[in-house]
């Protein structure tokens, strides 16, 4: 599982990528977390509105900071 943070390294990203790093560590899932800070790159998936998370290429959340129980909910769907 490939798992990216959008966002500039804001607050609510970094928040976004602890978050992230804990509910993998709780589901017990080996996941690569990249934090993408690129602009260009950002927009390149349709991310207009910072933090995002894509995981496998999908963008599963924009403009939003999700709870360590919300991505556990994304990343087990």
């Amino acid at each position: 599982m490939q798992i990216k943070v959008l966002g500039p390294g804001c607050v609510k990203c970094r928040m976004l990528e602890k978050n992230t790093e804990e509910a993998l560590k709780e589901l017990g899932i080996d996941a690569e977390v990249e934090h993408v800070t690129d602009f260009k790159e950002i927009t390149n998936y349709g991310v207009f509105a910072t933090p995002g998370l894509v995981v496998n290429g999908k963008v599963k959340l924009a403009g939003k900071l999700a709870s360590k129980e919300e991505i556990k909910k994304l990343l087990s769907a």
